[in-house]
Protein backbone atom coordinates (compact mmCIF):
# COMPACT_ATOMS: atom_id res chain seq x y z
CA UNK A 1 0.00 0.00 0.00
CA UNK A 2 3.23 2.92 0.93
CA UNK A 3 4.79 1.57 -1.98
CA UNK A 4 1.41 2.20 -4.34
CA UNK A 5 1.06 5.82 -2.60
CA UNK A 6 4.71 6.66 -2.73
CA UNK A 7 4.63 6.06 -6.79
CA UNK A 8 1.35 8.06 -6.85
CA UNK A 9 2.85 10.61 -5.32
CA UNK A 10 6.42 10.71 -7.14
CA UNK A 11 4.26 10.91 -9.77
CA UNK A 12 2.09 13.90 -8.90
CA UNK A 13 5.52 15.39 -7.99
CA UNK A 14 7.43 15.39 -10.96
CA UNK A 15 4.16 16.65 -13.22
CA UNK A 16 4.14 19.40 -10.67
CA UNK A 17 7.47 19.77 -11.03
CA UNK A 18 7.91 19.70 -14.70
CA UNK A 19 4.33 21.34 -16.29
CA UNK A 20 3.17 23.17 -13.32
CA UNK A 21 6.14 25.56 -12.20
CA UNK A 22 3.81 27.94 -10.55
CA UNK A 23 2.63 26.10 -6.95
CA UNK A 24 6.58 25.58 -5.59
CA UNK A 25 5.84 24.94 -2.18
CA UNK A 26 3.21 22.60 -2.53
CA UNK A 27 5.27 20.33 -5.03
CA UNK A 28 7.87 20.26 -2.42
CA UNK A 29 4.92 18.85 0.28
CA UNK A 30 4.68 16.06 -2.03
CA UNK A 31 7.69 14.76 -2.16
CA UNK A 32 7.92 15.08 1.15
CA UNK A 33 4.76 12.84 1.64
CA UNK A 34 5.70 10.47 -0.71
CA UNK A 35 9.30 9.67 1.42
CA UNK A 36 7.42 9.36 4.46
CA UNK A 37 5.35 6.70 2.81
CA UNK A 38 9.03 5.15 1.40
CA UNK A 39 10.12 4.58 4.88
CA UNK A 40 6.55 3.93 6.57
CA UNK A 41 6.93 0.93 4.12
CA UNK A 42 10.25 -0.05 4.84
CA UNK A 43 9.51 0.30 8.58
CA UNK A 44 6.62 -1.69 8.81
CA UNK A 45 7.28 -4.54 6.44
CA UNK A 46 4.99 -7.01 5.79
CA UNK A 47 2.20 -7.43 8.11
CA UNK A 48 0.90 -11.46 7.89
CA UNK A 49 -2.78 -10.62 7.85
Amino acid sequence: MFIGLFGILLVLWLLGFFAFHIAGGLIYILLVIAVIALVMHFVRGRSIA
